[in-house]
């Protein structure tokens, strides 16, 4: 049995991530802070792809609620951190309570997460570990220095754990997304223009082409501290 535990399931990327391995063949295990109506739609989309779900409500920057969920879940070969939030705000108007909300469940929810999948995956002889972090990771956000600084930390701490959790066959990979048509991306026409005018595809990635790209760093064996843009060549 091979289950994924996908972060932020209830929407968006994160709900392509847990369809697309459903489709796959896996089980799909995956946690929400929030959104329930969404959490139940997601699942029953797996339910309907075939697949076993596992539905959890987590909030992955508190420890204790990370170690419990991750006691229920079995099987596990795939651990996809997606859960985030975002912040368009100026520093100076960004109080430490705003920068610390965004750093705890961006960065260390990851964290908590990972440590908390080392043992199954000890257990298992390996498994795969893939963050999903943003273009604004690699170049940064005007008016995103939270957000950007959480998703940089993601960049290094996949590069890190891909070198520590090598010799026990796990392997730790990063999809570095671009504009991402999902509800945290809304935009003006007009500032839709600009900044399309900007991205060499000339359009927005769709939340499939993103689970795309996860799958496939997931399952490929000999891929390990890669970063993979998706990006529609934004950033190169």
């Amino acid at each position: 049995m091979s289950t994924v535990l996908v972060t932020g399931g209830s929407r968006g990327i994160g709900r392509a991530i847990c369809l697309e391995f459903a489709r796959a063949g896996y089980d799909v295990a995956f946690c929400y802070s929030q959104d329930g109506a969404g959490a139940e739609e997601t699942a029953r989309l797996i339910a309907e792809a075939g697949a076993g779900a596992s539905v959890f409500r987590c909030d992955v920057s508190d420890e204790a609620q990370v170690e419990t969920m991750f006691k229920s879940v079995f099987g596990l070969s795939v651990l996809v951190n997606n859960a985030g939030v975002a912040l368009y705000r100026q520093v100076q108007d960004t109080s430490l309570a705003d920068w610390r909300k965004v750093l705890s469940v961006n960065a260390d929810g990851a964290f908590l997460c990972t440590r908390a999948a080392l043992s199954k995956f000890l257990q298992r002889g390996g498994g795969s570990i893939v963050n999903v972090s943003s273009v604004w990771g690699e170049e940064g956000g005007s008016c995103e220095a939270a957000y950007s600084a959480s998703k940089a930390a993601l960049i290094g701490f996949t590069k890190a754990c891909a070198k520590e959790f090598a010799p026990s066959n796990i392997r730790v990979n990063c999809v570095a997304c671009g504009f991402i048509e999902t509800g945290m991306n809304r935009l003006s026409a007009a500032e839709r223009a600009e900044f399309f005018a900007g991205v060499p595809l000339g359009r927005a990635g769709t939340p499939e082409e993103a689970a795309a790209a996860v799958r496939f760093l997931a399952e490929s064996r000999y891929i390990t501290g890669e970063v993979l843009r998706v990006n529609g060549g934004m950033h190169m």
